[in-house]
């Protein structure tokens, strides 16, 4: 079986876990540090923005059952792809936005999934998401691994005060499940 990597920054990797993880085909959602120029670095060290790491997820899936086309639809409608400051209210670089392609093929696919989206209308903003090359990817602390199965409530809590759920149901048009 042969299995590919997905790399996505979308704000706090806590939210970025359930929605990738549930799906069949998707064999491991890791929350991590990507982008950055520290080597190890801790979550204290990413949380002051200083390291030039983003807060993202490592995917790995199984594109014979899901593809990566999915895998990005899935992605864009977990942001806001309109604000390059953070997402909803996480506030910094450490929770921007981006893509990390892992190979030419996911360059070009994300790259036409930005396009696609900007031509949809679905935002009156430009949509702003970077599309970058991955570079190494660091697992975050354990306690961060799968955050909204061992801490729902805090989880459920955090998720509804960002806004994140609000902005999804409204552009999105779509329920939402935290």
């Amino acid at each position: 079986m042969a299995v590919e990597k997905a790399i996505f920054a979308g704000g706090c990797f806590w939210c970025m876990v359930k929605p990738f993880d549930t799906w069949e085909g998707v064999h491991n959602v890791i929350s991590g540090y990507t982008g950055g120029q520290v080597e190890n670095p801790t979550y204290e060290q990413v949380k002051t923005g200083e390291t030039g790491h983003y807060e993202a997820v490592e995917i790995t899936f199984d594109p014979e059952i899901i593809s990566y086309d999915t895998i990005l639809d899935l992605y864009w409608k977990q942001i806001d792809p309109t604000d390059a400051g953070g997402q909803f209210h996480d506030r910094g670089s450490q929770y921007r936005a981006a893509i990390f392609h892992t190979t030419p093929e996911q360059k070009e696919k994300a790259q036409q999934s930005k396009e696609k989206l900007a031509e949809s209308g679905i935002f009156k903003k430009p949509i702003v998401t970077e599309i970058l090359p991955a570079t190494r990817f660091y697992p975050a602390e354990e306690y961060h691994q799968d955050f909204y199965k061992k801490e729902k409530e805090v989880y459920e809590k955090d998720r509804t005060k960002s806004g994140r759920d609000d902005f999804i149901e409204t552009h999105w048009n779509v329920m939402t499940e935290n």
